[in-house]
């Protein structure tokens, strides 16, 4: 006797699919958006909100289930760990880095029209090469190291993180109530560029 196909759920996912019917990518980057946003508020939190985001995510490729904030809060109970709290020191010398650009831009000190641009390219970067680090598939630990490794290794995957990270600094200036949505899509373009670039990955022949 034959049966008929049984037809998945229209909340899942095939395994490894990361970008799934109907709204139910714009809805997870909404939910782990606004998930990773809240839990970047301590400023410290930022590298393990944003390593939980990408954890979740590589749940939601792997077993086709929708994100959900349980799962989320759990990868970053996980990765709140000392090593990410020190990491997490980063982001605010960062920022620092781009007001002393700023503040050169508007100055008339000798060489600063080459120190500007350099201080830009190197905080933009360190936070391509942060963004990798929160992408690897390492629960306890941010490895910077082999996130710069795979950032050489893979140039079209940094190139496509280059355009996503002043796209959303552009977008935090120009629409600032998107901001605590911002880390969604940042999550999302490092996860699949990781995923892309694993070395378990098939490729395609």
């Amino acid at each position: 006797m034959d049966h008929a196909p049984t037809v998945p759920p229209s909340d899942r996912r095939e395994p490894g699919e990361v970008f799934g019917p109907g709204f139910t990518l714009f809805a997870d980057m909404l939910l782990v958006g606004l998930l990773t946003g809240v839990a970047c508020l301590p400023v410290v939190t930022v590298p393990a909100a944003f390593a939980a985001a990408s954890a979740t995510l590589r749940d939601t490729a792997g077993n086709g289930a929708p994100a959900g904030a349980g799962v989320y809060i759990g990868h970053l109970r996980a990765r709140l760990t000392a090593g990410t709290l020190a990491a997490g020191l980063i982001p605010p010398l960062l920022v620092v880095v781009l007001l002393i650009d700023t503040a050169l831009l508007h100055s008339a000190i000798p060489g600063a029209a080459a120190i500007a641009p350099a201080l830009a390219l190197t905080a933009l970067g360190a936070a391509v090469v942060g963004l990798r680090a929160t992408a690897l598939d390492a629960p306890h630990r941010l490895s910077a190291r082999e996130a710069l490794v795979r950032s050489v290794a893979d140039p079209r995957g940094t190139l496509l993180l280059v355009c996503a990270v002043p796209l959303a600094v552009l977008l935090a200036w120009s629409i600032p109530p998107l901001v605590p949505l911002l880390p969604g899509p940042l999550a999302f373009a490092a996860t699949v560029v990781d995923l892309r670039a694993s070395p378990d990955r098939p490729q395609d022949g």
